[in-house]
C-alpha cells in the first residue's frame, strides 16, 4: 500500500473521482487532464516504479514540468556547449488515482505528450515501455493492469543522464501534458481520423474523411459526421454505415461536400470542426471533433509556393522547442507572445526545428495562419559535435515507429505545408546507398499522409554531391541550408526542380535570393528566437535569432521588419562604438560620452525616401535603394534627439526618434496580456524599463529589478535576455539588460487583481495591476 500522507491520499482521490463523476468517465469517450499532482524528486532512486514505494517525501508538482531549466548554469554541467550548460540526470515522477469499478469494462489509457528523454512508464509496476525520442507523443493502454477498488500508481522515469545527448537544449522530465481517456471496446482508434481537402476552392470544398475503427464486437456500425464552421455554426451533416467484423479495424471514408467554404489562409485561417459520431444501433460508442482547415497547398518548380491559387513566399523561420525563461515546458501564452512579434516582422512560416513540437504549438500555427515545416530528426545514424550521444544512438531501431507516430499525430494540422525527415544529416548520402534511407522514410511519411511533399535540410550537397549523384532529383522539394548561390545554380541547371531555402542567414544577399527568384519557394532565418544551448560558455544562448529570449528586438529583426513588413516601417540604429566599431544598438545614449564622438548610423526602411534629422537639423535625405540595403550617415554625435522620417509619394508615412538619456530616475512598468485566467497557459510579459525623469529609455542601466506580487499571481520565471546571464530563472530578481528585464506572470486565483511591483535600489519603483477574469472563450 502506498504510504500517503493522511491529508494528501483523499484530497488526489476525491478530485479526480470528482473530476470522472461530474464529466462521466463512463460515457462514449472522455478525456481527462492528467497534470496536476504529481510526485517528483531527481535521481536515481531503487523500487520507485513499486506501487508500495513511499513517494510523500517527494516534491509536488503539476506537469508539464522541466526540472533543468532550474539550473543552476555550471560550466562543468555534462550537457556542455549543446545543453547549455544546464543539469541533466534522472527525474523520477509518480501520481496516485482511482478509477471506479463501474468502468472496469472501459479501455482506459495514458498520453503523453513529451516526456525527456529515455522514459519508461509503469502502471501499478507493470512496465508499459519504452521511448528513446523525447519530443515524440506516446500512448499506453492501462486497461490490463488497472485496479478499481483500490488506488492505481502511474511511474515515469525520464533519464537525460547519457550526455551529449543534443546540440541544443532539450529540458528534462514530463515537459508537456497528459491526459487519461477512456474509451469503449469499439472506438476511434487513436490519431486513426485523417482528413484531407482534395477540392478547395471558394465556390466548393470537398472534404474527405477517413476514420480507423478498433472493433472488438461484429456488426452494423453507423459513423455520423457534422462539419461546423468557425462559429460553430454546422454547414453539413452525412451519415454512412458499415459492418465491421470482430477484433479487426474499420475504415469508413466518406467525402463531404461544403459550398462556398471558407478558406484557410495567412489571413483569415478559418478553422472548420468534424464532430465524428460511432453508433451501434441507437447507442453511442464514441465520439470525437477534430480541427482543419480547407486549403490548397502545392509546390511548383517554376513559380515557387502556391496558396488556394495564390503566390506567396515562404518568409519563415526555425525555432527550437525551448521557451527562453521557462525551458522546454512552455505555456502556450508563451508562444502567443513570440507569434505575435513574429507576425509584426511579416514572419508567415515556421520550421520545427529539428523535431516535432507540442501538439498545442501546431494548434496555434493553425490559428494564426503560419505554415510549417514539421521536422523529424536533427539525426540519422551519424553522430554531431555536441551531440554525440544522442537520438543516433537510437535511430536504427526507432525512426520507424516514431516517424510514423509523428505524421499521424500532425496531419490533420493545416499549417503544416511540407515534412523533413531531416537536418544537416551526416550519414553517407552517396546514391544510391544514401538514398534508400531517405526513400524509407519518405515512404513511411507517404504511407500516413501522401497529400504534402517531403523534404530534408541537405548539408553541403556540393560537397556530398547530393546534386551530381541523382539523390537530389528524386526529393519532392530540394531543401538547402545556406549556401543560397548552389541551390540557385542547382534550380537553374535543373529547371523541374521544386527548391526551398531550408536554413539561412540574416544577410542581405540571402534575403535578395528569395525575393529576386521566382523559384525559390521560401526560406526560414536561424533563428526566429534566441534559443538555449550551442553556445560556448560563458555563453548559454544562441544569439542568432530575429529576437532575444525576453522577446526584445534586435539589429536583424529591425533590418528584416525593412524587407518583409507590409506597412511602412523606420528603424535607427547606431554603431555602439566610437567610428563605426562594436555592435549595432538602437538608441542614442552612448556607453562612453568622452569617446563617442563619430556615430555610424544606419536606416532600415522599406519607405521610397528617408530624412534624418540630428536635434531638428537635417542631414540629408536618401532614396530607397534598388538591392533593399540600409541608408547610411556618418553622424557627428550630438546628446539631444536623432529622428528618421520615411515618406511614400511625398507623404509621410512612417519615423521613429532616440533621445539621449541621462540618470536612472524610475522604472516603467508594462504588460503583455492585460487580463489572465487561472490555468496553466495563460500569462503576462510584464517589462521592467529603467528611464530617466523625462522618461527616455536607460539603455545602458544595468540595476537589480526585483519584482513583487500580490497574492493572486506568481512569477514563473524572470529573464533579459542576456546570453551571459548565469541567474536563476525562477528568481523574482533579475539584473536590467540594456534597461530592461522581465517577469512571466500567471494568475493564482480564479478571479481578483494581481498587482505587480518592480523595484531597484536608489530609483523609483514601478507598479502595475492586471485583472483575472474568467476563462478565456467561455
Amino acid at each position: 500500500m502506498n504510504n500517503l500522507k493522511t491529508k494528501q491520499l483523499p484530497i488526489a482521490f476525491l478530485l479526480l473521482f470528482l473530476a470522472l463523476a461530474t464529466n462521466g468517465f463512463s460515457q462514449a469517450r472522455k478525456i481527462i487532464n492528467f497534470d496536476n499532482g504529481w510526485q517528483f524528486t531527481k535521481g536515481e532512486v531503487a523500487s520507485a516504479e513499486a506501487s508500495s514505494f513511499d513517494d510523500t517525501k517527494w516534491r509536488t508538482l503539476n506537469v508539464p514540468h522541466d526540472w533543468s531549466i532550474e539550473g543552476p548554469y555550471e560550466k562543468t554541467n555534462p550537457s556542455a556547449r549543446g545543453g547549455g550548460y544546464l543539469p541533466t540526470g534522472i527525474g523520477w515522477y509518480r501520481k496516485t488515482f482511482q478509477v471506479d469499478k463501474a468502468d472496469a469494462k472501459k479501455i482506459v489509457t495514458i498520453e503523453f505528450d513529451g516526456v525527456m528523454a529515455n522514459s519508461d512508464v509503469w502502471i501499478n509496476g507493470k512496465h508499459l515501455g519504452k521511448r528513446p525520442y523525447g519530443y515524440v507523443s506516446f500512448a499506453y493502454d492501462l486497461t490490463p493492469y488497472l485496479n478499481f477498488d483500490k488506488p492505481n500508481v502511474i511511474a515515469v522515469r525520464a533519464d537525460n543522464s547519457i550526455q551529449p545527448a543534443s546540440r541544443y537544449y532539450t529540458g528534462a522530465g514530463i515537459y508537456r501534458h497528459v491526459r487519461l481517456v477512456s474509451v469503449n471496446a469499439t472506438h476511434f482508434k487513436q490519431w486513426g481520423t485523417f482528413i484531407t481537402t482534395p477540392t478547395a476552392t471558394t465556390a466548393k470544398g470537398v472534404v474527405n474523411l477517413k476514420v480507423e475503427i478498433d472493433n472488438k464486437t461484429a456488426g452494423d456500425y453507423k459513423l455520423q459526421i457534422e462539419i461546423a464552421d468557425a462559429s460553430g455554426k454546422v454547414v453539413k451533416t452525412v451519415e454512412s454505415t458499415k459492418n465491421i467484423a470482430a477484433n479487426t479495424t474499420g475504415l469508413f471514408s466518406q467525402d463531404v461536400e461544403i459550398t462556398n467554404p471558407k478558406l484557410w489562409n495567412l489571413e483569415t485561417s478559418h478553422l472548420y470542426t468534424a464532430t465524428t459520431k460511432l453508433y451501434s444501433g441507437k447507442t453511442l460508442i464514441d465520439n470525437q471533433t477534430t480541427t482543419f482547415g480547407i486549403k490548397k497547398a502545392e509546390f511548383i518548380a517554376e513559380t515557387g509556393f502556391w496558396l488556394n491559387g495564390k503566390n506567396i513566399k515562404l518568409k519563415g523561420v526555425c525555432l527550437h522547442h525551448d521557451g527562453g525563461a521557462v525551458g522546454a515546458a512552455v505555456p502556450l501564452g508563451v508562444w502567443k507572445e513570440r507569434f505575435k512579434k513574429l507576425k509584426e516582422v511579416g514572419v508567415n512560416a515556421i520550421r520545427t526545428s529539428h523535431n516535432p513540437v507540442a501538439p498545442e504549438f501546431l494548434d496555434l500555427c493553425d490559428q494564426m495562419g503560419f505554415l510549417v515545416m514539421d521536422e523529424t530528426f536533427d539525426t540519422w545514424t551519424a553522430a554531431k559535435h555536441n551531440g554525440e550521444k544522442g537520438y543516433n544512438l537510437y535511430f536504427k531501431e526507432w525512426w520507424e515507429q516514431d516517424t510514423k507516430d509523428i505524421i499521424l499525430r500532425d496531419r490533420n494540422h493545416p499549417s503544416i505545408v511540407i515534412y523533413s525527415i531531416g537536418n544537416e544529416i551526416h550519414d553517407d548520402l552517396s546514391y544510391p546507398e544514401g538514398y534508400k534511407k531517405y526513400k524509407l522514410q519518405e515512404d513511411v511519411v507517404k504511407k500516413y499522409d501522401d497529400t504534402r511533399p517531403v523534404t530534408m535540410a541537405l548539408f553541403r550537397p556540393a560537397n556530398s554531391k547530393v546534386y551530381l549523384s541523382g539523390f537530389a532529383e528524386q526529393m519532392d522539394v530540394v531543401g538547402q541550408n545556406y549556401r543560397e548561390n548552389e541551390l540557385i545554380v542547382a534550380h537553374e541547371t535543373h529547371p523541374t526542380w521544386k527548391v526551398l531555402g531550408t536554413e539561412n542567414t540574416h544577410v542581405l544577399v540571402q534575403w535578395l535570393a528569395l525575393r529576386d527568384k521566382p523559384y525559390m519557394a521560401g526560406q526560414f532565418l536561424w533563428t526566429g528566437y534566441d534559443y538555449l544551448g550551442e553556445a560556448d560558455w560563458p555563453e548559454t544562448t544562441n544569439n542568432q535569432g530575429l529576437f532575444d529570449r525576453a522577446g526584445n528586438w534586435k539589429q536583424q529583426s529591425l533590418q528584416r521588419d525593412s524587407w518583409w513588413s507590409e506597412e511602412p516601417v523606420v528603424h535607427i540604429v547606431r554603431k555602439s562604438e566610437n567610428a563605426g566599431a562594436g555592435n549595432w544598438t538602437a538608441d542614442w545614449t552612448p556607453n562612453d560620452f568622452d569617446t563617442y564622438d563619430n556615430a555610424k548610423v544606419q536606416v532600415y526602411s522599406n519607405c521610397e525616401e528617408v530624412e534624418l534629422f540630428l536635434n531638428d537639423k537635417s542631414l540629408g535625405l536618401l532614396q530607397k535603394p534598388a538591392d533593399d540595403s540600409p541608408r547610411e550617415w556618418n553622424v557627428t554625435f550630438e546628446e539631444g534627439t536623432i529622428k528618421a522620417i520615411g515618406k511614400n509619394k511625398g507623404k509621410v508615412v512612417a519615423e521613429e526618434e532616440f533621445k539621449t538619456a541621462g540618470k536612472p530616475s524610475k522604472i516603467i512598468l508594462t504588460k503583455s496580456n492585460p487580463t489572465l485566467a487561472n490555468n496553466w497557459d495563460d500569462v503576462s510579459f510584464v517589462t521592467a524599463t529603467i528611464v530617466d525623469d523625462k522618461g527616455i529609455v536607460c539603455a545602458n542601466a544595468d540595476n537589480l529589478i526585483k519584482f513583487t506580487v500580490t497574492d493572486a499571481g506568481k512569477i514563473i520565471a524572470a529573464d533579459n535576455g542576456n546570453i551571459i546571464s548565469h541567474e536563476d530563472y525562477l528568481s523574482p530578481e533579475r539584473s536590467a539588460y540594456k534597461g530592461k528585464a522581465i517577469a512571466i506572470i500567471k494568475a493564482a486565483k480564479s478571479n481578483g487583481k494581481i498587482e505587480i511591483k518592480a523595484t531597484a535600489e536608489g530609483i523609483e519603483a514601478g507598479a502595475i495591476s492586471i485583472d483575472i477574469v474568467a476563462e478565456k472563450g467561455k
